[in-house]
This record gives C-alpha cells, structure tokens and sequence, in this order.
C-alpha cells in the first residue's frame, strides 16, 4: 500500500514547477525535518523547480536548514505538501486555499481531511520515517544531508527508537540509510542532545516542582517568569518532556507553559499506558494516544484538563487491578 502512494506522491511532485512545504506550528525536529529534507531531495531531483520550505524559524533547529519567506506570488497553480501535520489549524506558513492542490504525510491518527491526496501511517514513528520511505520507494535522491535530518528526525520521536512506535520497519528504513550514506550517528546525537547549563538547571526545577496526584498525574505549571529567570523559550519544556518517562510514581505527566508572547497555554502531555489523546481532543488538542498536547488561551481550562487527565489515571489503574 506504501508504495503506490509513494508513487502517487513522486508522480504529483514531477508535476508542478512550484511546491511549498509546510509543517505544524511550535516544531519539533521530527517537523522540521521532514520540512527540509523534503525540499532537499525535490531540488536535488528536480534543480529547475522552486520549492519552499515555510514556518515560523526555530533558532535551535537551524542546523537542519533555512527556511523560506514565501515571494508575494500567486501560488493558484502550485502544490502544498504538509508534513506532520493532522489539522489544518495547525499548518504553519501556508493557506490550502491558495493552492491548486494539496498532499498531506502525516504519521498522527486522523484527524481532518485537507482536500488532496493524503498519506497517512499512525503506524509510523515520526514522519520522517515516512519520508525516508517515499525516497526508497521512488526516484527521489537521499543525499547525505537529507540522511542526517531524517536520521534526526526518526530518533528525536521515537525518543531513540525507545517508544512503541519503532518497528521492525523503522530499524530496517534505519540500517539501510545508514548503509547508503554513512553518516556519523555519534556526531548527530551531540547535534540533537546537547544543552545550554541553563537548559540543565531549568529540568532541574521542573524536576523539583513536579506534582504528583494519587492516580499518576505528574504535572508541571510553568510561568513566563520561570522562562525568564532560566534563560529559556516557550518550547524548552517540550523538548524535555520525554526526559521524565522513567518515574516510577507517574502514569501520565503533562508540562503546561504560559506563552506571555501569544497570549496562550501550550500543554504537553505524555502517557506510558492511559490513552490521553482522546482527552486532548475534548479540549482541541490532539496527537497519539501516548503523546499529545493542547493549546488554549483560557485558564480555567487547564484546571478541567489536569482533572480529566487524573481521571483517566485512575481508571487505568482500576482496569489493571482487575485485571
């Protein structure tokens, strides 16, 4: 089934001289990732096309690529692929409207059809597992850089191939781009793990201040002035999430993050057995069913949220006790 809609993929991109490439808002580097290699192996293939990669920049990611500003253009007659993206509200960079048609690779449950030609793998690690096998199964060049962001990629969602998501196909797409291009996985772990000391001493609080409920909700209430006094953005406590998946007491942990700039709370959520995505979802968020999240601007939200989240727990609990 991969195949034909890889080869359905490789037949529209041959089509149009213009394609955009857009990702999810707030990025992570399975995101940006798969953004620009995608636009690395289609100007490879294909010089004479102009290919964008679009989205807020990300100081951090910056080693995967640049980004582009999109040319005051009429794109009526172009492609938008998104990657990694499951709802249109969340395309950062690019309108569907504006485009004459639209592919979507996304590797999350579904969520909302775009209109266009969609390839969708909940079954995948991380969309750049995806991408990796649209280059394999078709013409497309996997060149030594667009190995290492997608190598970065796959092992930044798989949290290093340690989640239920890594499959027998993830280690065998792995092996055999590490056999073609060779690439020096040491020096990309350092790339991908390496951390300012004021990143350290913020996990540091976030370890002293996790609160843990009786039925395994963790949770962390981080303000714009914890941000500041640690030197660290809106996206640092994301990034370190999956840091605290080895806490005995804790079923599901979620981090909630004032965003002062938009006005907003970005809660990141995870599980090692509830399914919290179907409770993301009640407060239009979504995601897997172990890795989810939620944007709201209201704060009384967040209170429900944390009450559901410690629900769900403790029925969790209760199915494995009578078990």
């Amino acid at each position: 089934m991969s195949n034909i809609i890889c080869k359905q993929i490789y037949k529209k991109i041959k089509q149009y001289d213009t394609i955009v490439i857009a990702r999810h808002i707030g990025p992570d580097p399975d995101a940006i990732a798969s953004q620009t290699s995608l636009k690395e192996t289609i100007k490879k293939t294909f010089p004479n096309k102009q290919v964008y990669a679009v989205g807020a920049n990300v100081s951090k990611f910056k080693f995967y690529g640049t980004l582009d500003k999109l040319p005051d253009s009429d794109f009526s007659h172009a492609l938008l692929i998104t990657c990694d993206v499951p709802n249109i509200e969340r395309i950062d960079g690019a309108l569907i409207k504006d485009f004459k048609e639209v592919i979507k690779i996304d590797h999350h449950p579904y969520e909302e059809d775009f209109g266009g030609l969609e390839w969708i793998d909940a079954s995948a690690s991380s969309t750049s597992q995806m991408l990796l096998e649209l280059i394999f199964n078709t013409k497309l060049e996997l060149t030594k850089k667009v190995s290492e962001n997608l190598f970065l990629g796959i092992v930044s969602d798989s949290d290093r191939f340690l989640l239920s998501y890594t499959t027998s196909k993830t280690f065998y797409l792995v092996s055999r781009l590490v056999k073609e291009t060779n690439i020096d996985m040491g020096e990309l772990y350092h790339k991908l793990y390496e951390r300012p000391i004021s990143e350290v001493r913020f996990q540091g609080y976030l370890s002293e201040n996790l609160t843990i409920t009786d039925n395994g909700l963790g949770y962390v209430k981080i303000t714009s002035e914890i941000l500041k006094k640690y030197n660290v953005d809106t996206a640092t406590p994301a990034n370190m999430i999956n840091n605290f998946n080895y806490i005995k007491e804790i079923l599901v942990w979620t981090f909630i993050t004032y965003d002062e700039k938009n006005g907003i709370y970005k809660v990141n959520i995870r599980s090692k057995g509830p399914v919290i995505n179907e409770t993301a979802s009640k407060y239009n968020g979504g995601g897997h069913i172990f890795a989810s999240g939620v944007r709201t601007s209201d704060e009384k939200v967040i209170d429900k949220l944390l009450k559901d989240l410690d629900e769900v727990c403790k029925e969790y609990q209760e199915t494995i006790t009578n078990e």
